[in-house]
This record gives C-alpha cells, structure tokens and sequence, in this order.
C-alpha cells in the first residue's frame, strides 16, 4: 500500500490525514481537521469529513482507510455506537458510508485499539509478538497484540485494564474506587493529588501546587508534577503512590499475558522519572520472576503524533 488515508475522532478535534508508507515507515503527507465542538449534527460531521477527504484524493490515491475513535464500537460491523462525547455520532454505520462513497476498504478501531497497533507497527513495539500498550492519559485503557495479532475480544472490550481494582480504597476512576485507572490516569492522579496534599496541610506542610496557599481540587496531574520537580515533597509522595500501583497493575498484565513489551503512553512518557523506580520495584515484589525478567517497561515513542498515526495504523494493519 503506497498512501492510507486515516479519520482520528476525538472528542476535543477531528483530523483527515494521509500517510506514506515505505520500508515499515509511515510519514504524514497531508493532514487537515477542524474542530470537534463545531459539528452540528451527524450529516454536518460527514459533509466536514467528505470535504477533506474529497480534496486530498486530487492529490493522493490511497488504498483503504483507518478510523480511530472513543468508544463503544462496534469494530467488526464498523459501527459508532454511543461515544458520550460524541453526542451526533451514535449508531452511525460510518465503515459503509466511507466504503461506498470511496470504493477502498475501511475499518473502525477503538482508540486505545488504534493507538496500540501505531505502536507496534511503527513505534516502540516494533518486532515484538506479544505486547501491551496502556494509553495512561486522561483515562487508563490498553490495546493487546497477542502472537502477532491484534486482540480485540469477543465484543470489542478486550484492555479495559482501567476497570481493575487494585485497592479497597484510593482515588476514583471507572466508576470504582481504588482501581488501575483512579490510580494512573490524569483525573486519578488529580485526586490522589488532592486527598495527600490536605494530609500535608493537616502535618504543618501547603503543597506548592496548591495555587494561592490554599487548598483546592482545582489542579491537575501536570501541576503535581511540575511541583515534584521542584522537590515538593507531597508531589514526589503521589506520583511514587502512583508508580507502586502502576507496577501493581503491570504485575497482573505480566502474570497473565506473559508480555516481551509494555509500552505505556501520555503522561508516563512524560513523567516517568517520577515513578519508574517504584513501578519497578512493585513487578519485582508482585510479578512472577521469569516472566516480569523478560517483559520491557517503557514509554511510547510517537509521542504527540500518535493520534494521527493511530488512524492510519488501522488502514495499514488490515491490508499488510
């Protein structure tokens, strides 16, 4: 396949991009999108889309189109269920309608889905055959390539690893108290953030991220972050609570799926150095040795563009 056209479906912004593929590389040679909140109803979304598509086919003849977006899907008969951010995209059989208008093939993939073949195929889980990638972003999902095939499960469900529990108690996340994805997400490590900063205040101690010298929910995982880097003592305590319950759910991944690789994306790959010692340290306590020795921890390598490279992946994977 010489192009690929790929539709990225977020719930802040749409993109249309083309990609080239030669040599198991994949480079972005038009990309054109508009923004999420502008769309009025399902026929405006699809004339939005048809317009982009429509120009870059003067330019490019592309072979099949990938499709990424937020889920429920329905991946096998390439239907858009009910995204909740995605209010004039429900039921929406968007496969057909790309398939008749263009007469290439296209395919539906889940996000998480996407994102972890753009990481197999052309990013940190190259020439692997068994891998996991966790998108650890404002929520915590994962995509699975088992014996070198996407694993989607018999519904599509498959890598919900956010709905796990890990602890009786601890920040919220997927509806559920303590689990993988109240742990290691955005939303989670703002709470975490949030419940050990009044713990400081209560011992004489104000968290620098606490803005005005007061405490308040209003903060982020970034803010906690930037603070632990500048040695806040309650930042470094929740992200090092956060690495022990990332390598606690890392364990689970590795006892059960026996991965070579796990490649974890958005906020890991930027604030690793704050966790990955006791990430590792909690696989080494919790995981079975000889599985956990040959199973790779690190950070996604497309970084910003894997968006765009998702959509595309899933036009790739299915025309290899």
């Amino acid at each position: 396949m010489k192009y690929a056209l790929g539709i990225d479906i977020g719930g802040t912004k749409c993109a249309v991009t083309v990609g080239s593929i030669e040599n198991g590389s994949i480079n972005i040679v038009d990309k054109k999108g508009f923004l999420t909140a502008s769309i009025a109803d399902t026929d405006d979304f699809f004339a939005s889309i048809f317009g982009i598509i429509d120009e870059f086919k003067l330019r490019h003849e592309f072979s099949a189109i990938g499709i990424s977006c937020g889920g429920p899907l329905d991946e096998n008969k390439g239907i858009i269920l009910c995204p909740p951010n995605l209010p004039f995209l429900h039921y929406v059989k968007i496969v057909d309608k790309l398939t008749e208008r263009y007469g290439v093939p296209a395919y539906l993939r889940n996000d998480a889905n996407a994102c972890t073949l753009a990481e197999w195929l052309f990013g940190a889980g190259r020439g692997t055959e068994n891998m996991v990638f966790l998108t650890f972003g404002t929520g915590l999902g994962a995509g699975l390539i088992l014996n070198g095939q996407l694993y989607s499960g018999t519904n599509g469900n498959a890598g919900e690893v956010g709905h796990i529990r890990l602890s009786d108690n601890g920040p919220s996340g997927y509806g559920k108290a303590g689990s993988f994805e109240g742990f290691c997400s955005g939303q989670g490590i703002a709470q975490l953030g949030y419940t050990l900063g009044l713990e400081a205040v209560q011992n004489g101690k104000m968290p620098s991220y606490f803005k005005d010298g007061r405490p308040s929910a209003e903060i982020s995982a970034k803010d906690i972050a930037a603070a632990a880097d500048r040695g806040d003592e309650a930042a470094i305590g929740v992200y090092a609570a956060v690495g022990k319950y990332l390598g606690r759910g890392l364990s689970i991944l590795i006892d059960i799926l026996n991965p070579e690789r796990i490649v974890i994306g958005s906020i890991f790959r930027m604030t690793q150095h704050l966790m990955i010692d006791n990430c590792l340290k909690e696989i080494k306590r919790e995981a079975l040795s000889f599985s956990a020795e040959r199973c790779e921890i690190t950070a996604s390598a497309l970084g910003e563009s894997i968006g765009d490279v998702a959509a595309l992946a899933a036009a790739v994977y299915n025309n290899r």
